[in-house]
């Protein structure tokens, strides 16, 4: 599909309102990529951190005594309830809102505050980035603070926004490995949702019972913290579909550099440059 004046959408991607406006002008076509769930989807536990074939994740606090069937080892996901709180979440939706916002991929929009990255060319750009939003200094300190992100210095940070009337979501995708490193880092706020995760073999691991390993859904309460690392970051895909979403929510998603922008690293220089600007905590968003 051709980008659409009504949206930010290209290519095969499309959302609910580029989707009415084709079937007004009679072309019948529907693209809905990620509009459902896929075919076999497990849920995974944040307490036994397994995935199982039938749970009931809906009840709190979570308990492992409702799990039946199979179960499945589900490593790199940590999930911090409750790591804002509500009048916290206010201030920073508040302040978000302030700031413009810029059409996106099916059905989502975005602000940016980060380098621009030529992912053909690998290059980064630094010379419109001015840092970090201000509001970010104390979140990413409260993030220091948790063992798994202790050593964590985000260098960008991205807000999306889903909304169910636009048929907002994201299609299976693995960020980045050239300029992001392991950890991902996303802020849920306004609403809870899922996240699902697709296992995407190597060529070595290619077989039939690889092909066969089920989706996996992960919880992502409102105001939680979410942590992607390991396996769950390198061997699977992620995405967001359209029935996760049942009012607005924002993500705020952080990312660290990958370990050749770091001390030793080929692009040691770049990358120290880059997490100077973002450190100073006064960015505006990208244009």
């Amino acid at each position: 599909m051709e980008q659409s004046k009504v949206c930010g959408c290209t290519g095969i991607r499309s959302c609910l309102v580029c989707e009415q406006t084709v079937k007004n002008h009679g072309k019948g076509k529907d693209n809905t990529v990620v509009a459902h769930l896929p075919g076999e989807v497990w849920q995974y536990c944040p307490v036994c951190r397994k995935a199982w074939s039938k749970t009931d994740l809906q009840q709190h606090p979570v308990t492992c005594e409702s799990h039946k069937g199979n179960s499945l080892d589900f490593h790199g996901i940590e999930i911090l309830e409750n790591f804002i709180s509500s009048q916290e979440e206010m201030d920073i939706v508040r302040k978000i809102d302030m700031w413009d916002w810029k059409a996106s991929q099916s059905g989502r929009q975005k602000q940016d505050f980060g380098p621009k990255v030529n992912f053909k060319k690998r290059k980064l750009r630094s010379d419109c980035f001015t840092g970090l939003p201000p509001f970010s200094k104390v979140l990413v300190g409260k993030m220091n603070l948790v063992p798994c992100l202790a050593t964590f210095r985000p260098i960008e940070q991205c807000h999306l926004e889903y909304i169910p009337e636009r048929g907002s979501s994201i299609d299976p995708h693995f960020d980045d490995w050239w300029v992001w490193g392991e950890r991902l880092v996303t802020l849920n706020l306004l609403s809870s949702s899922y996240i699902i995760f697709t296992y995407n073999p190597t060529e070595e691991e290619n077989n039939d019972s690889l092909q066969q390993l089920p989706a996996v859904s992960v919880p992502m309460p409102q105001r939680s913290l979410l942590v992607v690392y390991g396996d769950a970051r390198f061997k699977w895909m992620h995405s967001v579909p359209r029935n996760a979403i049942t009012s607005r929510r924002i993500a705020i998603t952080y990312r660290e550099l990958s370990e050749q922008f770091s001390e030793g690293g080929e692009n040691f220089e770049v990358g120290k440059k880059v997490l100077e600007i973002a450190e100073t905590y006064q960015g505006e968003v990208v244009k």
